[in-house]
């Protein structure tokens, strides 16, 4: 398995980490608090504010990177792109998505969307490997 491929994997991780740290913060939850609840995931995600609410919004934006982002490694393997380029920049992609994670906790918008963007453009360039 190549690189990139692993980093496939790991953004598909990803997201599931994220909401994982709101679900485990709202364990310590006061009473009165809605803590979590498996068997009404949705309900308890709308009652989240601060930080939590942050990871659960991380949660969805991994999401929606994911098909640009595993569509990019595959066509670009498919069409035997330079594999040390594609999981160079895979890893770029990964470390840009944890940074992502770590601005929008910290509430950081204006550097979240540069991470964002520059994430965007990792993916642009995957896809161009396809075209060498």
């Amino acid at each position: 398995m190549t690189i990139a491929n692993w980093c496939v994997l790991a953004a598909c991780l990803l997201p599931i980490f994220t909401v994982g740290l709101a679900k485990a913060g709202s364990a310590k939850k006061t009473a009165g608090v809605p803590r979590y609840d498996n068997n009404n995931p949705r309900e308890w995600a709308n009652h989240l504010s601060g930080w939590q609410q942050r990871a659960q919004a991380a949660q969805n934006n991994g999401w929606e990177a994911l098909p640009l982002f595993i569509s990019a490694v595959v066509l670009a393997q498919q069409a035997h792109g330079d594999q040390g380029r594609i999981d160079t920049l895979a890893l770029v992609f990964i470390g840009l998505r944890v940074l992502y994670v770590a601005a929008y906790l910290m509430n950081a918008g204006t550097v979240r969307t540069l991470i964002w963007t520059a994430g965007v453009a990792s993916c642009i360039a995957i896809f161009l490997q396809s075209a060498t």
